[in-house]
């Protein structure tokens, strides 16, 4: 009925609705954050920084003096999402850094999009200076976004688990999840164009992977995977000179993050040369 209603909606009142889709775009829903999740945050030693008008909360667990990881959390996620991903990294003898996105988390909450979140990585890559990231959904846009603008950000190793590639693909799925018609769509999107500065249609994983200084680059996604399709991944890596795909078997979007062979995989990637792989 809800659907029917604001699909209605669309045809109706149009700027109304587009309205309604922009907050859903750039007004990230924040998720119960569970007690392993609490747990590994609890263990870090955190930090606060100040990125424009939000206070955002870094997380780094393991040995200062380790090699560094960066991880990226998705949309709507946090970065205790990585719970079982980051014990095996400090036991792996890394130094892990997160940190919660703009709106996520613990970080300030407010009206983002993915050109902030990308900005954001750009300020803590050019502070820290990680070698290696791991990114898992839409973690992957704003990474490749971000290192496709900053190619002085050199990086030996990247690891995206689950990967969309278009973003234009995510306005449709959320359009078509909430009953937004064709109509108002197309005006959504010339609302975000202005706002971004840039066509819909050039936002793309594919396209940004082009223009990476990334060395080597491993995509793990899940056959069966429902919120983002195989063949997005697909298109990623046939368009990213330095990647290899791995299709993982018998897992979902989020459980692939505690799966023990994708940890084994991660691990062995990182660890090791591309010839050794």
């Amino acid at each position: 009925m809800r659907k029917k209603i604001i699909s209605y909606g669309s045809r109706a009142f149009p700027k109304t609705m587009v309205y309604y889709a922009y907050k859903i775009l750039t007004n990230p829903q924040q998720k119960k954050i569970r007690p392993n999740e609490s747990e590994i945050l609890d263990k870090a030693v955190k930090q606060q920084v100040r990125f424009g008008r939000f206070n955002i909360q870094l997380y780094k667990w393991g040995i200062a003096s380790n090699e560094l990881i960066l991880l990226v959390h998705g949309w709507e996620g946090h970065s205790g999402n990585f719970a079982d991903i980051i014990k095996r990294l400090v036991l792996e003898g890394y130094c892990v850094l997160a940190f919660d996105g703009p709106s996520h988390g613990y970080s300030t909450k407010g009206q983002t999009n993915l050109l902030e979140f990308s900005d954001l990585i750009i300020q803590i890559i050019e502070s820290h200076r990680p070698k290696k990231i791991i990114s898992h959904s839409f973690g992957a846009v704003v990474t490749t976004y971000a290192l496709s603008r900053g190619q002085h950000l050199e990086i030996d190793k990247y690891v995206m688990i689950t990967t969309p590639d278009s973003f234009l693909e995510r306005i449709k799925y959320i359009s078509s999840q909430v009953g937004i018609e064709e109509n108002a769509q197309h005006a959504l999107i010339r609302k975000l164009e202005r706002e971004l500065k840039t066509n819909i249609k050039s936002i793309a994983v594919s396209e940004f992977a082009k223009n990476m200084s990334v060395k080597n680059a491993l995509i793990l996604h899940g056959r069966n995977d429902k919120i983002i399709p195989l063949k997005q991944a697909r298109i990623v890596n046939e368009n990213c000179l330095c990647s290899e795909l791995e299709i993982i078997e018998n897992t979902g979007h989020y459980k692939i993050l505690t799966e023990v062979a994708v940890m084994d995989r991660i691990v062995k990637f990182l660890n090791n040369s591309k010839d050794d792989q």
